[in-house]
């Protein structure tokens, strides 16, 4: 009878420690969200209503540290930044932005140092997908898809080749990432505040181990509680010995028109990427073939400017490549004669200005990848080609005038099939684009 008792006492003992101590304690996380200007580490309070949630945030630890029932376990302080920019600037940037804070927490706390941690997280890759997760912003399912799928850092041999800056940078012509810019990326550039405390509704207090990850809420709110939770990141590939290629992709191009060439009149051109698929462009030719006794001349020089918009598929996943729509101005002169009679334009001697004819017209093109850093690109023009030009015959070692007309011509006025070197940081096709 008394071994009964006893085992029925000890039942009971235990079942009323074990639901008190689920019932009476619980762990707690309350963030605050601190920003910070785009490229500074200063804690400035007047930005972004952060005076307010610093006031707050110090008022809330001072009453957790003040209540009995309570047990502050850490003070952890998660700083990030956004993509712009080098990944070392973006490091170091996170890691003052982090410090600030905790300078900040203690002078204006009684804690111990002890229970205050840093924890500098470079660029928020993490927090911008849950923005993305959670936006309906355009092209979301291919954001998510580069931000999911793919490392911060492709190496190869050693070498940076590619990455997850550069292809949301290049996204449809850049549309994705000037979005995420003006929408997304203030909200990582700042720290997060996040006071793990336990609160305990009896005299006693038992110790349990706190989670040290939590996801802090990006509430606009000053101070919020959020549930825990926990984090999975995804596996990248970086180095930290290998430089930062990708700080601002930049896009231009050397070409030369092919048919110019074939005609034996050498000419260059460059053309550089203006953002949201526009680019501009610009061409010098010059030839200067001459052959007296024969009285065979082919001199032909000028220049053209054009200005173009890329669009269509390729176009959205590189710039410079893909169907184009443009307009162009040239300027010109030239001199040919094959031994009867000769045609030069504007007026003999002089600069280009003397003599110069023009042209102006609307093109259409495409410019196709071939290789890694080359492109072939198929343009034709039409419009109008103005300007005075002389007719002659040479006789007995003289050049004798004809007669002297205006150039009135609508139609066909430039024709290229053009070999272009693609140069500048992040300016290159991938396998897919064009064979290597």
């Amino acid at each position: 009878m008394r071994i009964s008792r006893l085992i029925l006492f000890l039942f009971l003992l235990g079942s009323c420690w074990t639901s008190s101590g689920q019932e009476t304690m619980r762990t707690d996380t309350i963030s605050v969200k601190i920003y910070f200007r785009q490229g500074y580490s200063t804690l400035n309070p007047s930005f972004q209503d952060n005076g307010p949630r610093l006031d707050m945030l110090i008022r809330k630890i001072t009453d957790l540290n003040q209540d009995p029932m309570c047990r502050i376990q850490s003070i952890r302080i998660v700083a990030s930044s956004s993509p712009e920019g080098n990944s070392v600037l973006n490091k170091r940037l996170s890691e003052k932005r982090a410090i600030r804070i905790s300078d900040f927490l203690r002078r204006s706390t009684d804690l111990p140092d002890s229970l205050i941690e840093t924890d500098p997280r470079d660029i928020g890759w993490l927090e911008l997908t849950g923005l993305v997760e959670t936006s309906n912003m355009p092209y979301r399912d291919e954001v998510l898809d580069i931000l999911h799928y793919t490392p911060e850092w492709i190496i190869r041999n050693g070498k940076v080749v590619d990455g997850r800056k550069r292809q949301l940078w290049m996204l449809h012509g850049g549309d994705c990432w000037r979005y995420m810019e003006e929408y997304f990326f203030p909200e990582l550039r700042g720290a997060d505040v996040r006071v793990v405390c336990q609160v305990v509704r009896q005299s006693e207090s038992v110790v349990l181990p706190a989670e040290r990850d939590t996801v802090a809420s990006t509430s606009r709110d000053p101070i919020v509680a959020v549930r825990r939770d926990t984090t999975v990141s995804r596996d990248t590939v970086r180095t930290s010995d290998v430089a930062d290629p990708l700080c601002k992709p930049f896009y231009m191009a050397l070409k030369t028109n092919l048919l110019y060439d074939m005609a034996l009149v050498p000419n260059i051109g460059a053309e550089f990427f203006l953002g949201r698929g526009w680019s501009i462009c610009g061409n010098w030719m010059y030839a200067w073939w001459k052959s007296d006794r024969r009285h065979r001349y082919w001199r032909t020089y000028g220049g053209e400017l054009d200005i173009r918009k890329y669009f269509g598929r390729r176009a959205s996943e590189k710039p410079l490549t893909g169907h184009h729509l443009g307009g162009y101005g040239q300027i010109f002169t030239y001199d040919f004669e094959t031994g009867g009679r000769g045609y030069m334009g504007g007026k003999p001697g002089g600069t280009l200005w003397d003599k110069m004819n023009y042209a102006v017209g609307l093109e259409y093109g495409y410019s196709l990848p071939v290789g890694r850093r080359l492109n072939l690109d198929f343009t034709v023009g039409v419009g109008y080609w103005g300007g005075e030009y002389q007719k002659y015959l040479p006789e007995d070692g003289h050049y004798v005038w004809i007669e002297t007309r205006q150039r009135h011509w609508f139609g066909p006025t430039k024709a290229e099939i053009s070999l272009v070197w693609l140069l500048g940081r992040g300016n290159y096709n991938t396998k897919k684009e064009g064979k290597r």
